[in-house]
């Protein structure tokens, strides 16, 4: 395993971050393919037996129960000091007023509510999930800050919003002396690239860890096109991030396939070294619901992608609709 900076902190990460989105009880959120604990354990074990340190969760994964299983898990089989743990706040957590955003009272209860089920007294990365359009972002930033005075928090980041969003972010920690974001977490992968244009250019020019979720297209990077899963059967939101384009993306699946056999290796490879060749990714966050995805994950560690293989690649792709600063419109203006 690889070990790196995340963006311009000293926090040493693993050059794949495993996202816990999996894990979780069936029936607590929206996607009915979660993994329960007893299946999800030997997963995070295997993560931690083949070096990641980094696991990113969220207070939404089926209801907090994505906390609860990571964190009683990790504390069975790894050593706190060498963890990088990250969890997320913004959707609703409990129905009436102030369930949702990024007030200054939602982000102080949650993290106390996140720490609890992590069964941890701090965690190495908190992370505003969305923009909030309902509150100042200075609001935010301030309360953010105060829960790393608080050392309920080591560092924060952020993920899918558009880049202005994220400069005026930025701009305002600076302006204020607060603490400022090291990391984004967005959509990134060879069927959705719009973060190239604004995003990346952003991160690296700040010197911002980029941690893309999301890497294979929830699956559909690894497989014939024709082919399906319970996940693809079942994921309304990978449809809906997805489905719109899958007569353009065809062309990129095809190429990730024909590259692949040339190679000897599983599709997932292919598209994983592509992103781990993306100047300023840090650590793509891989979602696993086999033991296989994390080795093949690991294995892409090793693959290096000619500068032909990444023109094949890349050359078929068309301009998307943006889905990844999601807005959900009931929402807003509550």
């Amino acid at each position: 395993m690889e070990y790196v900076k995340l963006g311009n902190s000293g926090l040493d990460v693993s050059r794949l971050c495993l996202g816990c989105m999996s894990f979780g009880e069936e029936g607590r959120w929206v996607h009915q393919w979660v993994l329960d604990e007893e299946r999800s354990r030997p997963i995070i074990k295997q993560a931690l037996e083949m070096g990641i340190n980094f696991f990113d969760t969220a207070n939404v994964y089926s209801d907090g129960t994505s906390e609860e299983i990571v964190g009683r898990t990790l504390k069975d089989y790894a050593n706190r000091d060498e963890i990088v743990l990250a969890t997320k706040v913004h959707f609703r957590m409990h129905q009436g007023p102030n369930g949702s955003g990024l007030s200054r009272k939602a982000i102080m209860s949650e993290i106390d509510k996140s720490l609890k089920r992590l069964g941890t007294d701090y965690v190495d990365l908190y992370q505003i999930h969305r923009w909030d359009y309902n509150t100042p972002i200075e609001e935010t930033m301030e309360a953010l800050h105060d829960v790393v005075k608080a050392g309920k928090a080591r560092y924060i980041g952020a993920s899918a919003m558009y880049a202005w969003q994220f400069l005026k972010a930025l701009h305002v920690a600076e302006r204020n002396g607060w603490t400022r974001f090291v990391s984004m977490q967005n959509h990134l992968n060879l069927v959705y690239r719009e973060e190239e244009r604004e995003m990346l250019p952003l991160c690296k020019e700040e010197k911002i860890g980029v941690i893309p979720y999301s890497p294979l297209a929830s699956g559909r990077l690894t497989r014939d096109w024709s082919e399906t899963t319970y996940r693809s059967e079942t994921d309304q939101v990978q449809k809906s991030k997805y489905d719109a384009t899958a007569n353009t993306d065809l062309l990129i699946v095809e190429r990730v396939a024909a590259i692949a056999e040339k190679r000897g290796v599983p599709r997932a490879q292919i598209a994983l070294a592509w992103l781990l060749q993306k100047e300023p990714v840090t650590a793509p966050i891989i979602g696993a619901t086999k033991i296989s995805h994390i080795e093949d994950a690991v294995a892409a560690l090793s693959i290096t992608l000619t500068p032909v293989e990444i023109a094949e690649l890349e050359e078929p792709y068309v301009p998307h609709p943006i889905v990844g600063p999601i807005l959900i419109q009931s929402e807003r203006g509550k």
